[in-house]
């Protein structure tokens, strides 16, 4: 049972990114230019300390990325109020529109898999795929509200 479950996971991530893969290509961009658009559109002001725990990259990986969504206008670097060491990242307009647009695709493919569910269906999969994640990293899940429906 675990193979086949391996490989319905394999065709379903190929196909849920590959969508967003072929916008990000045109833009220059990779699936680690995604998954900062996406924690940046989630979580304004979140801080790059924060974002590398969710990422778990180097700080060196990061910077590459960032550096390239901030020079292209989609995410804007702020001095944190309290303390000025630290670098908060907001999506620019451009940032949220690009966002947008590689979420619609992949909101469509969830919303329609769920949809030929049972009722019960969503839930259960919450649960799959929170018991896919590190238990310690649980709790980053909660911070992040994306357990709300559990």
């Amino acid at each position: 049972m675990p193979l086949d479950v391996m490989g319905l996971f394999f065709f379903a991530y190929r196909d849920f990114v590959g969508d967003a893969d072929a916008l990000l290509e045109r833009q220059g961009f990779g699936r680690a230019h995604h998954r900062v658009l996406y924690f940046v559109n989630l979580r304004p002001g979140m801080p790059v300390a924060d974002l590398l725990d969710i990422l778990k990259i180097t700080k060196q990986s990061l910077a590459r990325v960032l550096r390239q969504l901030v020079d292209n206008g989609y995410v804007e670097q702020k001095t944190g109020e309290s303390d000025r060491r630290q670098r908060l990242l907001y999506a620019t307009e451009k940032g949220r529109g690009l966002f947008e647009t590689l979420s619609a695709t992949q909101t469509s493919r969830i919303e329609a898999a769920i949809a030929a569910l049972p009722p019960e269906g969503k839930r259960t999969v919450l649960r799959f795929f929170v018991g896919m994640v590190e238990p310690e990293d649980r709790g980053l899940l909660d911070r992040l509200k994306l357990t709300e429906e559990l």
